[in-house]
Formats: C-alpha cells, structure tokens, sequence
C-alpha cells in the first residue's frame, strides 16, 4: 500500500470506507507487482507507469473498479474473458464491477482471481 493513498483513505468520508479498504488489500495482495496511486480522486493501480485497475468512489456510496489498459483508446485486438461475468464491458477493454453493499467481502476470492487474470491479460 502507499503511503500517498493511505493519507489519502485517512481523510476519505465514505459510507463504505471499510469495503474500500478491503478491496484496496484484496487488490494488492493478488498482484503485488500493482503500484498504487490516485486516480480520478480514488485509488488507482498500474504497472510500468500504465493504469490497470482504477476506483471510482463518486457520487453518492458507489464502489466500483475499472479495469482498462490505460487512458488512451486502443484500437488493437484484444480480448479478455471474465470468468465469474462480474465485469460489464463497456469496450472490449475497458468494463466496470460494481459492488453492491456487502459484495466485497462476498467476492473477494473472485475478485483475487480476476485482478490476476486482468493484470496477465494487459501486460
């Protein structure tokens, strides 16, 4: 974790903080190669300076991750298959999960394996 998004965390008011927090370690700790930042006002995951995993927090109590290959549009052929279809696809490479109260905890061992199986995908 970085200390950056911890001081970040610590100043967040959030009626889902703790699931926040969870999905933070969840993340992590299924790909610790991730390095961790804010994005969009959220935490945010890359590798090798390029965005994988982003948080979007806002508006209201949401909590969702956006799994993406970066910023930019790409036009190459890619595709990647969500094996438990927690992912709605909104490109072929970019899809959201959204979670709804409770879902974290309930997902985190298939959210483990989808972050590892993104990460492998977009490398």
């Amino acid at each position: 974790m970085s200390a950056a998004v911890d001081e970040y965390m610590s100043q967040l008011e959030h009626s889902r903080k703790d699931e926040i927090e969870e999905l933070r370690r969840v993340i992590l700790e299924a790909s610790p190669e991730l390095v961790e930042h804010i994005k969009w006002n959220a935490p945010s995951y890359q590798i090798d300076g390029d965005d994988r995993i982003t948080m979007r927090l806002k508006p209201g109590d949401r909590v969702e991750l956006v799994l993406h290959r970066g910023a930019a549009k790409r036009t190459d052929a890619f595709e990647f298959v969500d094996p438990f279809g927690l992912v709605d696809w909104k490109t072929n490479d970019r899809g959201v999960v959204a979670f709804a109260a409770g879902d974290v905890g309930r997902l985190a061992e298939d959210v483990s394996t989808l972050v590892v199986a993104w990460v492998t995908a977009t490398r």
